[in-house]
């Protein structure tokens, strides 16, 4: 069976090395990237991202950078140094903190020949709900709050943004960039705890409605066998993905 390994992205959310280099090995094959977040990052820091890239592997580092600009600038010129695929910052930054970052991580991947990451800028977290919102003062619906993110995301040099299955529709409508990537968490295979996310759907679901990539986390790695469990999830993705090919043909 035809698989797509670029469109699953496993969360390595463990708090040693050890744990994260045994789940590399065991699905660095079929998955195309790995998500490196705070607890992994903070118990073992860059000496394990460079490991992983020097081994093949493909990054995203997910830190969520939201500070002045300069400081979120610097720490994006970092980023970028260490190989990384991907990495985010926050679009409540605002305008100058984006522009900013962008521009830098541009600015040093010409001078010392590196492969620029995506940079793409967190809307929501998958898990804010309405009365989250309600609670920082924000008067907007989860959908309202992420289309307006995206689109000065999109406006202020990024290359996409994080937001979860429900609201990827609309952004689709709000943002006509076909280059505009869509990374979603949020993302449970039926049958499986939603845990703390409350914005949720499967991964066929996800890769319906316009994700360019889908993130899982504790599904796979907490899995019996997380291999089986992403195999699983590879194989509702090639299944989707025939259906999208064949659907336009049979509606003529």
């Amino acid at each position: 069976m035809r698989r797509s390994p670029n469109k699953l992205i496993v969360a390595l959310d463990v708090d040693n090395a050890k744990q994260a280099r045994h789940l590399f090995a065991s699905l660095r094959d079929f998955v195309g990237m790995f998500k490196i977040g705070m607890q992994l990052f903070t118990a073992a820091g860059p000496p394990l991202l460079r490991e992983i890239i020097g081994a093949g592997g493909k990054v995203f580092l997910d830190l969520k950078y939201h500070d002045i600009p300069n400081t979120v600038a610097a720490a994006g010129v970092e980023a970028a140094r260490l190989g990384i695929s991907i990495f985010n910052i926050h679009a409540t930054g605002g305008c100058e903190m984006m522009r900013r970052t962008a521009d830098a991580v541009t600015a040093v991947s010409e001078k010392e020949g590196l492969s620029r990451p995506k940079v793409i800028a967190v809307t929501l977290l998958t898990s804010a709900d309405e009365s989250v919102l309600q609670e920082i003062g924000v008067g907007r619906s989860p959908t309202q709050q992420v289309v307006s993110m995206a689109q000065l995301a999109s406006h202020n040099g990024m290359d996409g943004v994080v937001a979860s299955p429900l609201e990827v529709s609309a952004i689709r409508s709000a943002v006509p960039r076909e280059d505009f990537l869509i990374v979603t968490p949020g993302v449970r295979p039926r049958g499986t705890a939603t845990n703390d996310q409350r914005r949720i759907l499967t991964p066929s679901g996800a890769i319906t409605a316009g994700s360019d990539y889908i993130v899982v986390g504790r599904p796979i790695i907490e899995a019996p066998d997380p291999t089986e469990a992403a195999r699983e999830i590879l194989r509702e993705i090639d299944d989707t993905n025939i259906t999208e090919t064949t659907e336009p043909s049979l509606k003529k």
